[in-house]
């Protein structure tokens, strides 16, 4: 038991260390006792072939354990079971559902530091796992923000040529209409001197008819009619 126990924590200490924090959230702890099952009792060491990690699977599969705790961090978990028949705790070390170490031990304090051992290597583990799921979401809002800003800038540009157009079209609306401005300036002052000659006529056509003195035009004598002279008479 000793040479296990120190294989066990030998195994622990050159374990993948990965990250530096974790949060670590307990999923489920002493879900009670799992019901007996009708299969034959398998004793550890007794008629077995294969690691602990197979030993377990095949209590697992005759329901003779007691799950007494699970830690999971992102897809890694830790669980401390128990065999009640022989007194033997199993400490599973596992990624999505898969065992990767498994410690059976007699004493409770040993798997109890064991289990602890693995929940904080699954927190270490994990740490990859945490970081790439916040960086994938990250990107994904990155990626969307990309493609609103280019909707929002492309929109910015449509609207600032719409408004170039329209200044361009207000500028020449401006300069025809200061064109026509400046015809109708010159066509106003030809208007306003054919208006004062004509006013100047009238006035001077007003003055004439109201001048009393005015002559009236000369006559000539009418000479009389001549006196017809008288028919010859006959001899």
């Amino acid at each position: 038991m000793k040479q296990a126990k120190h294989l066990a924590f030998c195994w622990l200490a050159i374990g993948v260390l990965i990250g530096t924090t974790a949060c670590t959230s307990t999923a489920s702890a002493a879900r009670g006792p799992v019901p007996a099952s009708n299969t034959s009792s398998v004793m550890p060491g007794e008629n077995t072939v294969g690691n602990t990690a197979a030993e377990l699977r095949r209590l697992m599969d005759a329901q003779q354990l007691t799950e007494l705790r699970t830690t999971y961090n992102g897809t890694y978990g830790a669980s401390l079971l128990f065999h009640a028949e022989s007194l033997n705790y199993y400490v599973a070390l596992f990624h999505d559902k898969e065992f990767w170490r498994v410690i059976r031990t007699e004493s409770a304090d040993n798997a109890e530091q064991v289990y602890r051992t693995f929940v904080d290597q699954t927190a270490q583990l994990s740490q990859v796992y945490i970081d790439t799921i916040r960086l994938q979401a990250g990107k994904a809002y990155t990626d969307r923000m990309v493609q609103m800003n280019e909707k929002r800038l492309q929109g910015l540009q449509q609207e600032l040529e719409a408004q170039r157009q329209q200044g361009a079209q207000v500028s020449a609306a401006l300069q025809q209409n200061k064109q026509e401005a400046v015809t109708l300036s010159s066509d106003l002052r030809n208007s306003n001197s054919q208006l004062d000659a004509l006013q100047q006529r009238i006035k001077t056509l007003q003055a004439q008819q109201g001048d009393p003195s005015l002559a009236l035009p000369a006559t000539q004598p009418v000479a009389p009619e001549p006196t017809p002279a008288p028919a010859p008479t006959k001899p």
